[in-house]
């Protein structure tokens, strides 16, 4: 089953412009594979070297931020959609 994934617009420079994607996976993390599977460049701004979420790349389903549910173990099902989301900096 796909589920949308949506990228700020500095992510989607790696993706062709592409703003809204679909990637299947039954957890968040699967869903985020199949997407750097298809687009390599995305996934080092992603995930560390060790495959954790970078602290300042908050990734919601549902509106609901992943890190306070299972991580990138949360389960994905059928309406779901994914939400990337990078800290901004400025003053």
């Amino acid at each position: 089953m796909p589920v949308p994934i949506f990228l700020p617009s500095a992510l989607a420079a790696h993706t062709g412009g592409q703003r809204q994607l679909q990637a299947e996976g039954p957890t968040v993390g699967a869903a985020l594979d199949d997407l750097v599977a298809r687009f390599p460049a995305v996934g080092p701004r992603l995930r560390d070297a060790a495959g954790e979420p970078y602290p300042f790349v908050t990734v919601y389903l549902n509106d609901e931020d992943i890190r306070l549910a299972n991580g990138f173990a949360t389960t994905v099902r059928e309406g779901d959609e994914i939400v990337i989301v990078p800290a901004v900096a400025g003053g």
